[in-house]
């Protein structure tokens, strides 16, 4: 007896992991794992949400025409060339499955966001990873596995999971060097966090090049996970072909007025911010006091910092004892990173708390 069988190319898809939020036992602890605000949702944002609620009846704005108009006044773009996805991940599908295919390849620098082999596959296109320079990009790397079969670049600044940044300069002398039928997409799920003296380019690029693609993402600082809203800007003709396989409906009329009120929010954004920048550095510090015992942090400009283990204690170890002290980060064997844990910036508290387990966890193997 026969039954339906997927396509190879599904079957060679390992399914996306998403951040633990209880321990082994079942206890709920202070989730460090999944990257979100510690700060939860402004005010403003919820207000929005719950009056949301007073139309459960009706399909929402299929075109999403107010987020997608305050979105290009906030930004300075052009409403037009906004698509909006059920989070940025569904805007990076889109762009895989609109421009690659069966014999195509999608690039993409190794400890890369692990949605984009899936988006790769997903279409029947060959996923292809580029070493990484010390966990970050390197643009000569990329550009040497550049083949007459790439359809798709997939770039994440600041990176997931690494949470390194590629300068401005570095990042146009990438586009420049692809070829014009390669589609540039520049995946700024945390680009909120950044210094504005940071910015990479890359909305400069989409408003004039042609094959250049910008998604972000209200899951992040904006403190909208739960409702799953993203966006993406890049050149008509590439959003035209984006739309034609987007899902209807994709994104709830609740999730479309919470985050207008979320961009309008400012106040809470820039609060966010400066908690992330002030506890991200205070922990880089704790993490470099115990370098003698093997911890290292890779620099970050996102809301988490990668912490390795090169020493007597594991990062399996660390992961394991991190959650019999009330912490769950995310350990990264999936992802080629058997030796690292990513760690959330979390709240005040948290953020205290994780690193004093820490120093006790590695100072009682040493």
């Amino acid at each position: 007896m026969t039954a339906p069988k997927p396509k190879p190319w599904i079957d060679a898809i390992a399914p996306y992991v998403p951040g633990r939020s209880t321990t082994d036992d079942g206890r709920k602890v202070a989730k460090l794992s999944s990257n979100e605000n510690p700060l939860g949702t402004g005010d403003a944002a919820r207000a929005a949400f719950a009056a949301g609620a007073t139309s459960l009846d009706r399909y929402p704005d299929a075109g999403a025409t107010a987020l997608r108009e305050r979105i290009a006044a906030h930004y300075g773009l052009d409403p037009a060339r906004v698509i909006h996805g059920t989070g940025s991940d569904e805007v990076l599908h889109l762009a895989a499955g609109a421009f690659a295919g069966v014999g195509d390849e999608v690039l993409f620098v190794r400890y890369g966001f692990s949605v984009y082999p899936i988006a790769a596959r997903r279409v029947g296109a060959t996923p292809v990873e580029a070493l990484d320079k010390d966990y970050a990009t390197c643009v000569d790397t990329l550009l040497a596995h550049v083949t007459e079969r790439t359809r798709v670049v997939f770039l994440a600044n600041p990176n997931n999971p690494t949470g390194t940044f590629l300068p401005r300069g570095e990042l146009l002398r990438l586009h420049a060097s692809l070829p014009s039928d390669c589609l540039f997409v520049v995946d700024q799920a945390y680009a909120e966090y950044l210094d504005p003296a940071d910015d990479d380019g890359a909305f400069e690029l989409a408003q004039n090049a042609s094959n250049v693609l910008v998604t972000r993402t209200f899951s992040k600082i904006f403190g909208l996970a739960a409702e799953r809203i993203g966006w993406g800007y890049g050149p008509a003709p590439v959003i035209q072909a984006m739309h034609k396989i987007r899902a209807p409906f994709n994104v709830t009329t609740a999730g479309q007025m919470a985050a207008i009120a979320a961009l309008d929010d400012t106040a809470f954004v820039t609060h966010s911010r400066e908690h992330n920048d002030r506890w991200r550095a205070w922990l880089e510090s704790e993490i470099a006091s115990l370098g003698n015992a093997g911890l290292r942090a890779i620099p970050s400009k996102a809301n988490f910092i990668l912490v390795l283990f090169e020493g007597k204690v594991s990062a399996e170890q660390a992961y394991k004892e991190l959650m019999d002290h009330g912490y769950i980060v995310r350990w990264l064997p999936g992802q080629g990173l058997p030796q690292a844990l990513r760690i959330t910036i979390g709240t005040e508290a948290e953020t205290r708390g994780l690193a004093a387990a820490l120093r006790q966890i590695v100072g009682e193997a040493n």
